[in-house]
């Protein structure tokens, strides 16, 4: 259902943090034209934290009107409430999406059972095709394989994205439930590998600014040529640690602001990109051949 490169896109704000809906089409156009495979809309990268439901719900909406057919989309609809996890998913439903990314609960860390109990609600009460997300370092919940292998056998729970950046857990996926359900890649810097292993692609920070670089390395590496996925891999190594300098959408947001992509805008507690980290993100933009 999904496979490749897809995007976990920005939200672009004008300064005053009020969501930009023009530039918003202008980037979807982008990843259209640049052969991303599917776009994520409010994610983490896209500032779900502070958006509120209305606008969360208004920008999802927005993307599947940009995108058309050109492009499936997928709404970031995960909360750490399971109510509110339900309302979102049904609303994103409502607007069109493809699917929905259904980040783990986060700060009340549930055990395994509850995060089982979490997800089979959400897909029992949205017909949908439902992605997982497994980001341990900022929900401080880890969902174990044997959780996974339990949520994989209900049928709109098709995906799972692993960003625990461990790779032989994510071995371990591809062996016990990679038959069952497709599995994406979180961490932009293990990608390659993870692919050439059995996933089915990334969810992609790094694809927000090399959306061209990052499909042809992504392809390459799910045909099984390895020396081509690495050599391209190799352009956008850079992006992939610097785009981490600062927590996350921080580096990628100060970076189309400078390809004069979007506004500069951010919500606090989020602040713009430290001066110090200037440099460096520029130096990996030139290797990756973005022109700013």
């Amino acid at each position: 259902m999904f496979r490749g490169s897809i995007v976990a896109l920005v939200t672009p704000m004008r300064a005053d943090g009020s969501v930009d809906f023009e530039c918003l089409s202008r980037l979807v156009d982008f990843h259209c034209q640049a052969g991303t495979n599917a776009i994520v809309a409010v994610g983490t990268t896209g500032e779900s934290a502070t958006l509120e439901f209305d606008e969360h719900i208004e920008v999802i909406r927005h993307v599947v009107r940009a995108a058309g057919s050109r492009v499936p989309v997928i709404g970031g609809t995960g909360a750490n409430s399971t109510t509110e996890a339900t309302a979102l998913t049904r609303a994103a439903a409502d607007a069109g999406v493809d699917g929905c990314l259904l980040v783990t609960p986060y700060y009340n860390k549930p055990t395994q059972e509850g995060l089982y109990r979490h997800f089979r609600s959400l897909a029992e009460a949205v017909d949908v095709p439902q992605i997982l997300y497994n980001v341990p370092g900022r929900t401080a919940v880890d969902m174990q394989v044997d959780t996974v292998k339990r949520l994989a056998e209900i049928d709109n729970i098709v995906a799972l994205k692993e960003a625990s950046g461990d790779l032989q857990r994510s071995a371990e996926l591809v062996e016990r439930c990679g038959e069952q359900i497709a599995l994406f890649s979180g961490d932009d810097d293990l990608a390659r590998e993870q692919m050439l292993m059995g996933f089915s692609g990334v969810i992609s920070v790094t694809a927000n600014i090399a959306p061209k670089l990052m499909q042809e390395m992504a392809a390459a590496a799910l045909a099984g040529l390895a020396d081509d996925a690495a050599e391209l891999d190799r352009q956008l190594a850079g992006l992939h640690g610097d785009l981490f300098l600062e927590s996350n959408p921080i580096p990628v947001k100060w970076a189309l602001q400078k390809m004069a992509m979007i506004p500069e805008g951010v919500r606090l507690p989020l602040t713009t990109l430290s001066e110090a980290f200037h440099q460096p993100l520029l130096a990996s933009m030139k290797q990756a051949g973005i022109q700013v």
